[in-house]
């Protein structure tokens, strides 16, 4: 999903340097809270922002299914000027979050990752027909990028958190291999959400993917660690997506 954002935040149009001061969270350094994930379905409108209007420009689904040894995430993007919807599946094991499968389909590119020993698959532009078959070898332990929005939710998070997040991604025309995601700050906070006051941690992130460029504020719900609403600024392009209940 997060390469899918990208993808479709580029479509409407597209760089700063960020620090973290605490140690890079990978699978092998976890502090995440794994009870906080279930299995849920979640949807989100999206829209864009111009001055003083809201615009309402998609939807987004996701489910989550929590089995045993595996978690299930898969993310479904309806856009309204699109017939075509735009798919991530994502696969990681339960235990560390560490990744296994990663599939994106959509009107720009097809692409499917397997990881193990190495990281493989095939990478399909469909503006140009060209297939790139994937064999890819990591030097450090990451999570998939398209789990990283979930993770977020799950650490431990207090006035003033930072971290910065080891993540894979795939994508011939920004970044491809072992780069980083950051949490530059957490404060708590109060929104109001379905005509309630709601307690959240507000925490800003950016990403390599958009060479730090996309500057995200995530607003989680204290009490069940929902995300509500997410704010992006995308090279002054604001986009808007708020949860669906």
């Amino acid at each position: 999903m997060k390469n899918t954002l990208y993808i479709l935040l580029f479509i409407f149009g597209a760089t700063v340097q960020v620090f973290s001061q605490e140690t890079l969270l990978s699978p092998l350094n976890n502090t995440a809270n794994k009870k906080l994930i279930n299995s849920e379905t979640s949807k989100m409108s999206w829209f864009m922002l111009q001055d003083t209007l809201k615009i309402q420009i998609g939807t987004i689904q996701t489910q989550i299914q929590k089995e045993k040894e595996k978690i299930y995430i898969i993310t479904t993007v309806s856009m309204k000027q699109s017939p075509t919807k735009w798919i991530d599946s994502t696969i990681v094991e339960n235990e560390t979050f560490k990744p296994i499968y990663h599939s994106s389909f959509n009107q720009q590119r097809d692409m499917i990752l397997e990881f193990g020993e190495k990281i493989t698959g095939y990478y399909l532009d469909k503006q140009t027909d060209k297939k790139t078959e994937i064999s890819e070898k990591a030097d450090k332990p990451f999570f998939d990028s398209n789990f990283y929005p979930q993770l977020i939710r799950l650490l431990p998070l207090k006035n003033g958190y930072s971290n910065t997040i080891s993540i894979f991604d795939y994508n011939p025309n920004s970044k491809i291999g072992v780069i980083t995601a950051t949490i530059k700050n957490t404060e708590e906070t109060s929104i109001n959400f379905n005509g309630k006051k709601t307690q959240v941690w507000k925490v800003e992130t950016t990403d390599d993917i958009s060479n730090n460029t996309a500057i995200m504020n995530y607003f989680i719900d204290k009490s069940t660690r929902k995300i509500l609403k997410q704010e992006i600024d995308f090279g002054g392009r604001k986009m808007l997506m708020e949860l669906v209940e």
